[in-house]
């Protein structure tokens, strides 16, 4: 099926596109700039995110990388995954959770703005030759993310009953492009993703994915909504600054490409699964 594959990664990027500004414009519409700041002035519970993302992850993608038997690629796949943080996913994950929608968007644009800052100035001492430019890693953020979350920030602050009314839109918007992405990137990427079983990037994916989040749970201290948040926030990776990195550094060597897919993926299934439980047992509480 190698024709359709084009045209297979054509429709999965397109669903990954609608799904992150849809994201952004649902957050934004159903939200108050205060109710995104008010989170953030929890000076510990800010560092202790900071920490999670870019101390305890990295070090331990470092450590699954040296534990785990791996090519070179698989390695640095993870290692990038590991260090990149500010997914556009976590929105959607949290909604599933039943978590706290304000620090969800406080934390990912803080987590967001320091991957731009902390990527340029770690990856060049762990991965020797690599070179990051911060714009563009910001670039995408900042158009597909950033700007989207302000508009319908605006757009709430001076049409509430437009941005309410508009909700439900960005809701559906989300939820199928969402099914859209994992759809057509699934098919497409399954021979490669097939291919590393047996290598150990499987394995290693699971372990950062669960290790994560397990970290991100457990450093959220007592609120089980800010628990939720900071375990499914520092278990989704951004793997869009990763991307960005891999293929201006490493396009010659695939095995870099393919462990962030799979870290991706395997991301994808397992924290949809883990929030769904989540919010369960936040119903199940009532």
């Amino acid at each position: 099926m190698p024709q359709l594959d084009p045209f297979l990664i054509a429709i999965g990027t397109l669903g990954v596109l609608v799904f992150i500004v849809s994201s952004m414009l649902g957050m934004g519409f159903s939200l108050t700039v205060p109710q995104i700041l008010t989170p953030l002035k929890n000076t510990r519970l800010v560092l202790i995110s900071l920490a999670a993302n870019f101390i305890v992850v990295p070090i331990l993608a470092l450590s699954i990388a040296r534990v785990v038997p791996l090519s070179e690629g698989l390695q640095i796949g993870l290692i990038l995954v590991g260090m990149a943080a500010g997914a556009p996913f976590l929105p959607k994950l949290v909604q599933v959770a039943k978590g706290d929608m304000a620090f969800t968007a406080g934390l990912m644009v803080l987590l967001m703005v320091a991957t731009v800052i902390f990527l340029p100035l770690v990856l060049p001492f762990v991965l020797s030759g690599v070179q990051v430019s911060p714009w563009d890693i910001a670039k995408s953020l900042i158009l597909l993310m950033l700007i989207p979350l302000a508009l319908a920030l605006f757009v709430r602050a001076r049409y509430e009953e437009i941005a309410i009314g508009l909700t439900p839109t960005m809701t559906m918007a989300t939820n199928l492009s969402l099914a859209v992405t994992f759809i057509g990137y699934f098919v497409a990427y399954f021979s490669e993703i097939f291919g590393v079983i047996g290598t150990g990037g499987i394995l290693a994916a699971i372990a950062l994915v669960v290790g994560a989040t397990v970290a991100g749970f457990l450093l959220g201290g007592k609120s089980l909504d800010t628990k939720k948040v900071l375990a499914l926030g520092t278990g989704q990776r951004n793997l869009a600054a990763a991307f960005a990195i891999a293929t201006s550094n490493f396009a010659a060597n695939p095995d870099v490409l393919i462990e962030i897919m799979v870290v991706s993926l395997i991301g994808l299934v397992m924290l949809m699964l883990i929030a769904g439980e989540l919010g369960r047992r936040s119903q199940g509480s009532l």
